[in-house]
């Protein structure tokens, strides 16, 4: 693993944007988690109990959960209690020096706190003022309350799985909201083009269920892209119940041929070239109507030999294949360890950490972990201080409550 220092200069192509962050959980501050590695300022305002994240994993010390410290580095805390009017305040100011505001309230919250579009944006007029919600605001599910497992189950996920694994299942990990909070990023991020093409700010709703669906129809929908439908959706070659990896005599491969020409190399390779030109499997559509067929052939065949055996034919012929990883393996796999995919830094608080920084690679200007995961409020002083506000100020809005400040 890379070693690097902790706290480096801000780096990556958006330095000098500044990002409020009020969203909580995955889905925002995974969104967010981006933008700063990218290079933004992310300042991640809290309630004064914290990110319920924090707590999730193990910790070293409390409020400094395993997953809060991926999700919340390159960001900084400020911690405030937006139901009094000193925090909504402070939020105030902290968006008059923004370009982005973010958040993943429910309608109703946002109106109650005054944090709506229209409010916020009679302050600073060019904010990108960005919504992640769990529905879209204008349909009758607007105001319900959304999880990454409720969403699964909406878009159809959990039936997908169901339909290989006999009963509906979720996708062991949490899929739509790191899936949704990549919209999240590139709406912000297209949002801004905008803006700096004609030196406007707007509202930006990205709503988890609408995008789930989309994303899983990509594929899915098929022949009921006609109308009227041609069949119902689903995609038969991902619904195969053949589709997984395959069992080879010590193990498990997985294998994709795919092309007419990865087949032909595929069943030379297994001493059966005549099923080149079988009328099942001699072009896509034909393979698609007998795709069962075909990868119990596929099957049939690695079952006869190693997995090392295999991995060395297949690649000596061009076809995709790759062993199956384990997570401990993934974490010592020679190709990420020759590009220094993971990298070690030293928090401040919690040790020594593996980070897995932003897996993107850019000429004239790098991302960096810049600063680790912040504890709860930690940065309140030092963001008021930069946008001008007094050490009495700042004693006060304490004194009430409205901020919290970290412990000596």
């Amino acid at each position: 693993m890379t070693q690097v220092e902790p706290r480096l200069p801000p780096a990556g192509p958006l330095q000098g944007l500044r990002i409020i962050d009020l969203s909580t959980v995955v889905m925002g501050p995974y969104a967010t988690q981006i933008l700063g590695d990218l290079g933004a300022d992310v300042i991640k305002v809290e309630s004064p109990e914290g990110d319920t994240t924090r707590q999730a994993g193990s910790a070293r010390h409390r409020g400094m959960g395993a997953v809060f410290l991926s999700l919340a580095r390159n960001k900084r805390s400020v911690a405030l209690d937006l139901k009094q009017p000193g925090g909504r305040e402070i939020l105030q100011r902290l968006v008059g020096g923004a370009d982005v505001l973010v958040h993943n309230l429910r309608p109703q919250a946002t109106a109650r706190l005054g944090l709506d579009d229209a409010s916020l944006r009679a302050l600073k007029p060019d904010l990108v003022y960005c919504a992640a919600r769990g529905f879209r605001s204008t349909g009758p599910y607007a105001d319900l309350p959304a999880y990454d497992d409720m969403i699964q189950g909406l878009s159809g996920t959990a039936d997908l799985t169901g339909r290989l694994g006999g009963e509906p299942a979720y996708v062991p990990m949490i899929y739509a909201d790191k899936t949704v909070g990549l919209f999240v990023a590139n709406a912000i991020l297209a949002a801004l083009v905008h803006r700096l093409r004609t030196g406007r700010g707007q509202a930006v709703e990205v709503p988890m269920f609408e995008v789930m669906t989309a994303f899983t129809l990509v594929e899915h929908l098929y022949d009921s892209t006609f109308e009227p439908p041609l069949a119902a959706p689903g995609y038969p070659r991902v619904l195969t119940r053949w589709r997984r990896p395959f069992r080879t005599a010590d193990g498990h491969l997985c294998a994709l041929p795919y092309t007419d020409r990865h087949f032909a190399a595929f069943f030379a390779a297994a001493g059966r070239p005549e099923l080149a030109t079988d009328p099942r499997f001699a072009d896509i559509p034909s393979r698609l109507r007998h795709i069962d067929e075909l990868y119990a052939c596929v099957a049939q065949t690695l079952a006869g030999a190693g997995t090392a055996h295999w991995l060395a034919v297949l690649r000596a012929a061009d076809v995709p294949c790759a062993p199956v990883s384990t997570l401990s393996e993934v974490l010592s796999d020679p190709h990420l360890e020759a590009i220094g995919f993971y990298q070690q830094v030293d928090h401040p608080s919690e040790g020594r950490l593996r980070q897995v920084p932003l897996p993107l690679y850019f000429s004239d200007s790098p991302t960096a972990l810049a600063r680790p995961a912040p504890r709860l409020g930690e940065h309140g002083a030092q963001v008021l201080d930069e946008l001008g506000c007094s050490p009495a100020q700042v004693a006060a809005w304490a004194a009430s409550g409205a901020l919290r400040l970290p412990a000596a």
